[in-house]
C-alpha cells in the first residue's frame, strides 16, 4: 500500500477511534490535515473499500474501518512507542491526582479529630490550592464569652469567611515548622484579637500547609499546643 493510502487509513482509523462517527473527506481534510484534495481522498476512499479495510455503513455516509482495516492499522501502521509514552503519563497524572485525593482526606480527617479533642475551631490549609477549610465553627459560639458578646463571634466568623484573607496572614506570619502561639493582641489579624491561634506548618509528601487551632483566649495552651503538634506528626508520618 502506497504511503498516501496510508495515511488516509490512519486518519480514517484514529477519526473513528475518536468520535463513534463514519468519516468524510472534508473532516480529515479539517482534522488531520492532510495535503489532498477532498477528490483525492475520495477516490482513495473507494479504493480502500475495495480492498475491504474500510465499508460505507449507509448510502451517503463516511467510511469506517473493518476488522480487516483495523488488523492492518495494528500490524504496519499504530505508532506504539507513542502509546507507551502516553500511557506513562497518564497513569503518572492520575496517581499524582490520586496522591492529592488521599492527602486532602487525611488533612480532613486529622482537622476533624482535632476539632473533636479541643472543642475549639480547627483548619488547615490544603495544598496547592489557596484554600483554609474549618471544623467545629459551632464550637466558637459555645463558649461564655462569645454568647456574652455575639458580636465578636460574628467578627470571626467573617474574617473565616474571607479565606484569601487569612491564608495571606498565616503565610505573612513566619510560621514554620514548630508550633506558633498567637493570643490576644499578638493575632495575626486584628479583628480577631478576642482570640487565640495555635498553629504549625506541616510537610505531607512534598506539600506545605498549615494546621491550627483558632479559640477564646481562655484555653488550655499546654494541651493545645501539644494536640497541634501531634496533628503535624500523624500528618507527616510515612504510610
Amino acid at each position: 500500500m502506497d504511503n498516501r493510502k496510508q495515511k488516509i487509513l490512519q486518519a480514517i482509523i484514529e477519526q473513528f477511534i475518536e468520535t463513534a462517527e463514519p468519516v468524510g473527506s472534508k473532516s480529515l481534510i479539517i482534522s488531520y490535515h492532510l495535503q489532498f484534495s477532498p477528490a483525492t481522498i475520495r477516490n482513495e476512499m473507494v479504493k480502500l473499500e475495495k480492498d475491504g479495510l474500510i465499508v460505507q455503513p449507509h448510502t451517503s455516509a463516511g467510511r469506517i474501518p473493518t476488522e480487516l482495516g483495523y488488523r492492518f492499522y495494528l500490524e504496519e501502521l499504530a505508532d506504539f512507542e507513542n502509546a507507551k509514552i502516553l500511557a506513562k503519563q497518564f497513569f503518572h497524572d492520575i496517581k499524582k491526582e490520586y496522591q492529592k485525593e488521599k492527602i486532602k482526606q487525611k488533612i480532613f480527617e486529622m482537622v476533624s479529630i482535632l476539632a473533636r479533642a479541643t472543642d475549639n475551631i480547627c483548619f488547615a490549609t490544603i495544598p496547592e490550592n489557596n484554600r483554609t477549610f474549618y471544623i467545629g465553627i459551632s464550637n466558637i459560639l459555645k463558649k461564655p464569652e462569645f454568647q456574652k458578646q455575639p458580636y465578636k463571634a460574628s467578627q470571626i466568623i467573617e474574617i473565616l469567611e474571607e479565606e484569601t484573607n487569612f491564608m495571606s496572614a498565616l503565610k505573612n506570619a513566619d510560621i514554620d515548622y514548630k508550633v506558633k502561639i498567637f493570643i490576644g493582641e499578638e493575632n495575626i489579624i486584628p479583628q480577631i484579637n478576642s482570640c487565640s491561634i495555635i498553629v504549625t506548618k506541616y510537610n505531607l509528601k512534598g506539600y506545605e500547609g498549615y494546621i491550627g487551632i483558632l479559640g477564646p483566649k481562655r484555653m488550655d495552651y499546654p494541651l493545645n499546643s501539644a494536640l497541634v503538634e501531634e496533628s503535624k506528626n500523624i500528618l507527616e508520618e510515612k504510610e
